[in-house]
């Protein structure tokens, strides 16, 4: 079965604001991330569990896979605040330089 046109986009766009922190302590293991179209609380319930994907290019020709591209994978875990940022936790914790960059946040895995 094959479908002519476009093929399906299965992640949303966001951005990173930066780490989880208090007025003097910053936890660098927690990342904020702004999902673009989502504006309340109510709405981050659905991305809860998602996969979340920051690619960035690799500055050696071929890398160590053979792609010029390296992923860091995190997961949505839960709300921040009521304006539809999220906190997420990475397999290794995001660069500073990372902050306002963009990540992919996965449609999948589905809690339906």
């Amino acid at each position: 079965m094959t479908t002519e046109g476009q093929p399906v986009r299965l992640y949303v766009n966001g951005a990173i604001l930066g780490y989880k922190r208090g007025l003097r302590n910053q936890y660098n293991s927690t990342s904020l991330i702004k999902i673009k179209g989502v504006d309340s609380k109510e709405e981050t319930e659905f991305y809860l569990g998602k996969k979340v994907a920051f690619i960035t290019k690799v500055s050696v020709n071929g890398g160590k896979n053979g792609t010029k591209y390296r992923v860091n994978w995190g997961k949505v875990c839960r709300a921040h605040g009521s304006n539809g940022v999220v906190r997420c936790k990475f397999a290794r914790d995001l660069p500073p330089q990372s902050i306002g960059g963009r990540v992919r946040v996965m449609l999948y895995p589905s809690r339906v």
